[in-house]
């Protein structure tokens, strides 16, 4: 067992000193705001006695054949991002988090993983930053693949502490810091429908509200009457939300979906990919505005069913901002690493997620966007849209030099047909999955051209918006 001295604190007037794995162990989801699933994270450490600095979150490659080339773009993320911080980092630790199928192997998770581990822990040496400890955790154990001391780290490795029984816990209590839920979790919460008779209903929906609005968007002369009526219902449902107290998450959603028709649902969601209505709708972004407007993003973001999976990254990342503008920095990195695996191209979830990971403060983009006026109205153009203003906060705002955010890329032709977008998130960052298609074509079980020239539609907008002045992006 390798003794550790790591300080950290919930507050910057508190530190806790953590010693040992199982104190490191218990420590993970204060560090990152939420239990990391089927993850990585690497976290530097400073001076003598391992001040917590810059960390890291990837979910875990599938493909081993992947590992290389990830371990050493992680490290190179963490260290390079860490320099332009804190300075280099004397140490890093490494966790592997991943159940196993059945919940009865962790052991075998742990052992299938130990070249990842080794990969990471060589690639981390080859930069001359020594891994301190590396954990896998499995099935409410965990296990060091530093420590050959079976007496210490048996081979069927260490029950974690209860929740709430360690030190780490009690700061983190008494500072008043809550550790939400899995990351599987919080991205279900902003995940589309599954049950088909529901996705069937917004499905058809979508196709009208396509069929309907594709063509005005694409018109110049009416653009900005969509615009100002999309705002307009946008605040009738955030009105509407607004008079039913949100609940307990575990039911907040469903009473939530319930006050939103798939018809108002499908409209919102389709004026929202012009991108200045979008930028309009972002100044609905602190106080109780703020939160009604993160219940109705959600909402949203789960309608976007289908093969209108990709008109996501819109609602998914005005979540992601308003989690950021109202201090929620965990949500706001699961959302917005959900926008870039609906759409890796998306540039205002791109820079978002840049500048969340780096730390900066949203205040600088709120400033920006407050002189957008009440939301109500179309565009004003003499205004900064949310998207340069993001830009701006990402070139550096009041904390310093932007983050640079590396793809992932992955070695085989076949891992790069699969990947979307996976991305490195650096400094207590998230990281997005593979990701979903865009509309465009017929579906199965479809006939006649109603929603074939639908999706033939929404696939004309969706480029008209790469290249003009409502671009969507």
């Amino acid at each position: 067992m390798n003794n550790h001295h790591e300080s950290t604190g919930p507050s910057d007037g508190q530190q806790i000193t953590l010693r040992g794995p199982a104190e490191l162990a218990d420590a993970l989801p204060y560090l990152m705001g939420f239990h990391p699933s089927d993850s990585v994270v690497m976290v530097a450490l400073h001076g003598g006695r391992g001040r917590f600095g810059g960390r890291l979150r990837l979910g875990i490659p599938r493909e081993p054949g992947e590992w290389g080339p990830v371990a050493e773009q992680l490290a190179e993320s963490l260290i390079s991002g860490s320099e332009r911080r804190d300075g280099r980092p004397d140490a890093i630790v490494i966790f592997l988090c991943q159940d196993s199928p059945d919940g009865e192997s962790g052991r075998l998770t742990m052992e299938r993983l130990r070249p990842f581990a080794q990969s990471l822990r060589t690639a981390c040496g080859a930069l001359d930053v020594p891994v301190l400890e590396a954990l896998c955790l499995s099935d409410g154990r965990y296990w060091s693949y530093c420590c050959p001391d079976g007496r210490c780290c048996p081979p069927q490795g260490k029950l974690l502490a209860m929740p709430g029984t360690t030190v780490m816990a009690a700061a983190a209590a008494y500072a008043g810091i809550r550790v939400r839920g899995t990351l599987r979790d919080m991205e279900a919460r902003l995940a589309p429908w599954r049950t088909p008779d529901e996705v069937s209903v917004q499905l058809r929906a979508l196709d009208r509200a396509a069929a309907s609005l594709v063509p005005r968007l694409l018109d110049e002369r009416v653009k900005a009457e969509v615009a100002k009526e999309t705002l307009a219902l946008t605040r009738t449902l955030m009105d509407r939300l607004g008079r039913t107290p949100p609940a307990p998450e575990a039911v907040s959603d469903l009473g939530d979906d319930k006050l939103i028709g798939e018809d108002e649902a499908a409209a919102v969601i389709l004026g929202l990919q012009d991108r200045e209505t979008r930028d309009k709708a972002a100044v609905w972004m602190e106080g109780p505005e703020g939160h009604r407007a993160l219940r109705l993003w959600r909402t949203l973001a789960r309608r976007c069913v289908g093969p209108y999976g990709e008109h996501a990254a819109a609602p998914l990342t005005l979540a992601g901002w308003v989690s950021w503008s109202t201090g929620d920095e965990p949500g706001a990195r699961v959302a917005l690493a959900m926008a870039l695996r609906a759409d890796p191209e998306y540039t205002f979830a791109q820079l978002l997620h840049r500048a969340c990971n780096e730390g900066l403060d949203p205040e600088t983009l709120r400033r920006c966007l407050r002189g957008d006026g009440d939301g109500g109205e179309g565009p004003e153009p003499e205004v900064a849209g949310a998207e340069e203003a993001g830009a701006a906060v990402g070139a550096g705002g009041a904390r310093g030099p932007a983050l640079h955010v590396r793809r992932v890329r992955p070695a085989t032709n076949r891992a790069r047909r699969r990947a979307s977008g996976r991305r490195v998130t650096d400094t207590r960052g998230t990281a997005p999955a593979p990701g979903s298609a865009g509309p465009g074509g017929p579906r199965p079980g479809t006939a006649g051209p109603g929603p074939v020239a639908a999706g033939r539609r929404v696939r004309d907008v969706r480029r008209y918006g790469r290249r003009g002045a409502g671009t969507r992006r």
